[in-house]
C-alpha cells in the first residue's frame, strides 16, 4: 500500500503542537503525582514493584519533560533541530527503566526481601492502567500526524507504563490473593524487554518519519513505511 501524506498547513501544524504540549504537561502532572504515591506506598510495604513502579514514574516524567522542552520552541526549525537530542533522552530513560526492572526482578526472585500487601498500591496500578492508554494513544496520535519522532516515543513510554500498571496490578494482587510472589518478576523482565526494544528504537530514531512539505510524496513513501520501523505511516 502507498503512504500518502497531507501538506500541513501551518495552523493545522500550530495546533497539533498545542495539542502535544496540553499532553505533555498533562502525563508530567499524573506521573508525579503516581511518583509520589508509589514510591511511599512502596516503602511502607517494603515492595520493591511498587518503588519501581515509582521510578518508572520519575522516568517518565523524565522523557515527557524532554519533549516539552522540545515543543517549548516557537520555531519548527528550533523544533526539529532538538529532535535527535530528545529522542536521545527518551532512549537513555528507556534503557534505565530496563536495567532497574532487571536488577529488581532477579532479586525478588531470588528472595531477596518479601513485600506485603499494599491496597493503595492495588488502587493506584487500576487507575493508572485505566488512564495512562488515553494519554498515549492521544500523544501518539498527535506525532504521528505532525511527523515528530519524539512525540511518537514519548507516547511508548507511556504505553509502557501501561503494561507496567498492569504488570503491577496483577502481582499485588497475586501477592493479596494467592500469594504468588514470583508472578510479578517474571512479567517484569517481559517488560524489561520491551523497554530495551523500544530504547533502541528511539535511539535509531525509528519512532516516526517526519513527512517534509518539499518532498514528493511518492519520495516520502519510498523512505517511509512499517518495513523500515516507522510507525507514523
Amino acid at each position: 500500500m502507498t503512504a500518502i501524506f497531507l501538506d500541513r498547513g501551518p495552523a493545522r501544524r500550530d495546533a497539533l503542537t498545542r495539542r502535544i504540549r496540553l499532553l505533555v504537561a498533562a502525563t508530567i502532572t499524573y506521573n508525579v503525582v503516581e511518583a509520589v504515591v508509589a514510591i511511599t506506598a512502596g516503602t511502607l510495604a517494603s515492595s520493591t514493584a511498587l518503588v519501581g513502579f515509582g521510578l518508572d514514574s520519575v522516568i517518565e516524567v523524565s522523557s515527557a519533560t524532554a519533549v516539552a522542552w522540545q515543543f517549548s520552541a516557537r520555531d519548527p526549525a528550533v523544533r526539529e533541530a532538538r529532535e535527535q537530542r530528545t529522542l536521545r533522552i527518551i532512549a537513555v530513560s528507556f534503557f534505565a527503566l530496563a536495567a532497574y526492572v532487571t536488577v529488581d526482578s532477579v532479586r525478588a526472585l531470588t528472595g531477596t526481601g518479601e513485600a506485603g500487601h499494599s491496597i493503595p498500591g492495588i488502587i493506584l496500578a487500576a487507575l493508572s492502567l485505566a488512564v495512562m492508554p488515553f494519554l498515549s494513544a492521544a500523544q501518539r496520535k498527535a506525532g504521528r500526524e505532525l511527523g515528530s519522532a519524539s512525540a511518537v516515543a514519548d507516547s511508548k513510554q507511556t504505553l509502557l507504563c501501561t503494561y507496567l500498571s498492569g504488570v503491577l496490578l496483577a502481582g499485588l494482587l497475586a501477592n493479596l490473593l494467592l500469594g504468588w510472589s514470583w508472578a510479578d518478576p517474571i512479567a517484569a523482565l517481559v517488560i524489561a524487554a520491551i523497554a530495551v526494544k523500544e530504547g533502541r528504537d528511539a535511539w535509531q530514531g525509528k519512532g516516526c518519519c517526519a513527512p517534509t512539505t518539499h518532498a514528493p510524496a511518492a519520495s516520502t513513501a519510498a523512505t517511509c513505511g512499517r518495513a523500515k520501523g516507522c510507525d507514523c505511516c
